[in-house]
């Protein structure tokens, strides 16, 4: 656990360096528990604000964190039939995890590799169908307040 401990120490002063030049990504661990973290991202999703919930286990790096979507997502990494959910179909999330990637990865990993786990919009090439779920999920849940 120390070593857990340690490892995402690092992790987190990383993440203190980076964020003054990648705006797009943030994470912050709870205050009060270091095995607790929260990502916000903006993304390509038409503006949205979407953000996640990790769950770092004892073991970590060695076995992977468990992460979710908080805001709804209608996304190609994100288990359709236990959207509500917000399950994330990753195999890096589960068998093909690498004790080297870090939670700032898991995240790029999360939002932009849809190889694993692709919806049927994409599969069968109606992109123009997916782009517009997307959209409206985005404007539903992850739409910044105005006023």
């Amino acid at each position: 656990m120390e070593a857990s401990r340690a490892r995402l120490c690092e992790e987190y002063k990383e993440v203190q360096r980076e964020k003054a030049v990648d705006h797009d990504i943030q994470l912050v661990s709870d205050d009060f528990n270091i095995f607790k973290w929260t990502g916000l991202t903006e993304t390509p999703y038409e503006g949205g604000i979407f953000q996640l919930a990790f769950s770092v286990p004892e073991q970590y790096p060695l076995q992977p964190p468990q992460v979710r979507f908080l805001t709804k997502i209608f996304h190609p990494n994100v288990h359709f039939k236990l959207w509500m959910f917000r399950e994330i179909c990753l195999d890096i999330l589960k068998n093909a995890w690498n004790p080297a990637w870090t939670l700032v990865l898991v995240m790029v990993f999360t939002l932009t590799d849809c190889s694993f786990c692709t919806g049927n919009l994409l599969r069968s090439g109606d992109i123009r169908g997916y782009q517009s779920m997307a959209r409206m999920y985005t404007r539903l849940a992850a739409s910044a307040k105005k006023g």
